[in-house]
């Protein structure tokens, strides 16, 4: 099982509650879709496998991209692209509203993750699945996301 989030800005609460959640159903990695903001925030995702993802509002990419190297993740880059499950995975924020259809439209992914409008999404264009978490930040509810890829099963969890 996937945990997928997005703009946690600063949210410190929020993140807690998100991280207990992953954890409380063992996640085997989560994947963070952007506008984390800055590095401290990392701290709170201490002992779970995560890939983040830089979002619209990350200022301190840098700082980001060493606290999480710290903390012994992979680098936070603009996008990622990787397989879990024998599916292929984009990640990416969603500020550039043509690249991210354009990777939807691609074909090569069956899941699309990506944030920005801090709206919950889950819709399939083609064969891609584009799942938005919402948010923890200035939308209500504050929402994560749980997908079991598997079973191609998406859970929305209110925080």
């Amino acid at each position: 099982m996937i945990g997928i989030i997005s703009d946690t800005h600063e949210n410190e609460e929020g993140i807690k509650k998100a991280v207990a959640v992953f954890r409380e159903k063992k996640v085997d990695f989560a994947v963070h879709c952007g506008d984390i903001v800055c590095p401290p925030m990392l701290e709170h995702f201490k002992g779970l496998k995560m890939k983040f993802v830089y979002g619209n509002n990350d200022g301190e990419r840098a700082g980001l991209n060493s606290k999480s190297k710290e903390l012994g993740w992979e680098e936070v880059s603009d996008e990622k692209e990787f397989e879990y499950k024998n599916k292929k995975f984009y990640a990416y924020h969603g500020t550039k509203m043509e690249k991210l259809d354009a990777a939807i439209k691609s074909n090569k992914y069956d899941y699309v993750l990506t944030g920005h409008t801090h709206i919950k999404r889950d819709e399939r264009i083609g064969r891609t699945r584009v799942i938005n978490p919402g948010a923890l930040f200035r939308i209500y509810p504050h929402t994560i996301a749980l997908l079991d890829a598997e079973k191609d099963e998406l859970e929305f969890v209110k925080i």
